[in-house]
């Protein structure tokens, strides 16, 4: 049996623990990396890591996962960017599949209702978190501002497509902030961007979607989709419930739930969706779906990264996306409360979550248990009377 070199090793040990215990968001997981890869092990200095992150908020896709495929890259060559990426992803993975195949099999017990019920509040407050801290840095000036409140116009008035809303705000503000600037620079924005020509607009046509469809719906929305994670639920809503009403919005929202309860990347809630549309075919096709653009477009950072830098286009166009992205996750975050916050006990799991989390800095795992106590408990309580 033929042995892995030595720097590929490393690299899965690595990525195996940090995708095992990397509770706690992209924040954490970037938190983590830094005291593992750069800290303790010194593989790359702290510039090499910040100037990293700078790269990956420049492409689609989730950035811990970026950076962590990319520092792979970088310690162990071409194997090494597919080796992080895999080894980060698959504990989340693994976790998410599980949960998915127990919820599928007691989806109709009253007890698991209850206890999701009491979780989706805490996800309501998360997402408003996430918009409120999305605005603070997306909303950089009056063109991003107004970029953000007709992204809001568009996606939740008019009902415009999410991808057509980010792509509008982000030539908006770029031809707005760079209209007497040189157009030498233009060509740089286009060429990371030829990968996956027309995919966006590919349809998903069944109303029981095979794996392939599943694959097809993730792999568009890995392709497209700009700031994190909870950005996510602005596509997979106007996709996967409105248009093809292949999930309710209670499934999305205990979806999204998973995702913040398991450790690694916030995207294995696709995982999860893709176990309850097609099995575990499906779970498989939308893991890969929606990750596998991330290695495609490190794979092409890591060439065009020095162009990109020196592109003002390329950087408008990006506070424009941004900027748009945040008008679509603030009307989601309005929808989720809207159709979430309806009795006092919803309202209650609201209001402490929001004390712990805003005001404490609780970690979300803890509030996220406590709803599902609270829900369980309700339930519990009522069955008895």
């Amino acid at each position: 049996m033929t042995r892995l070199p030595s720097h590929l090793t490393e690299v899965a040990a690595v990525f195996l623990k940090l995708g095992t215990i990397g509770f706690g968001g992209p924040a954490a997981h970037i938190a983590m990396l830094e005291a593992e890869v750069v800290t303790r092990r010194q593989w790359i200095s702290q510039s090499q890591f910040l100037d990293l992150i700078g790269l990956t908020n420049l492409i689609p896709g989730p950035s811990s996962t970026q950076v962590a495929i990319y520092i792979g890259y970088l310690r162990a060559g071409w194997w090494g960017l597919v080796l992080a990426g895999v080894c980060f992803i698959l504990p989340a993975m693994a976790i998410v599949w599980g949960l998915a195949i127990g919820y599928d099999r007691v989806d109709d017990v009253p007890q698991a209702i209850a206890t999701f019920a009491g979780i989706k509040p805490v996800v309501v407050v998360l997402t408003l978190q996430a918009t409120w801290k999305l605005g603070k840095s997306a909303l950089k000036n009056r063109l991003t501002g107004a970029a953000g409140v007709v992204a809001i116009g568009l996606f939740g008035v008019l009902g415009v497509n999410t991808l057509l809303v980010l792509l509008l705000a982000g030539f908006g503000v770029m031809l707005g902030q760079n209209w007497r600037t040189p157009r030498r620079n233009l060509p740089i924005l286009l060429l990371p961007r030829l990968e996956l020509p027309g995919l966006a607009i590919l349809p998903a046509l069944t109303s029981h979607p095979a794996w392939l469809d599943v694959f097809t719906v993730f792999l568009k929305i890995g392709a497209t989709i700009y700031g994190g994670g909870y950005v996510l639920l602005a596509f997979l809503q106007p996709e996967l419930v409105d248009r093809t009403h292949w999930l309710t919005s209670t499934q999305l929202l205990d979806a999204i739930a998973i995702g913040q309860v398991t450790p690694g990347p916030l995207f294995t809630t696709a995982t999860f969706i893709g176990y309850l549309l097609a099995g575990h075919p499906g779970a498989i096709a939308a893991t890969v779906g929606i990750f596998l653009p991330s290695f495609g477009y490190v794979a092409v950072v890591t060439y065009w990264a020095p162009r990109l830098r020196q592109s003002l286009w390329f950087r408008s166009w990006l506070d424009g996306v941004n900027a748009g992205a945040w008008g679509a996750i603030a009307v989601v975050a309005y929808r989720l409360a809207a159709g979430t916050l309806l009795d006092w006990q919803s309202i209650f799991i609201a209001a402490i979550a929001a004390l712990l989390i805003w005001r404490w800095r609780v970690d979300p795992l803890w509030p996220i248990c406590g709803g599902a106590i609270v829900g369980l408990v309700g339930q519990l309580a009522q069955s008895h009377h």
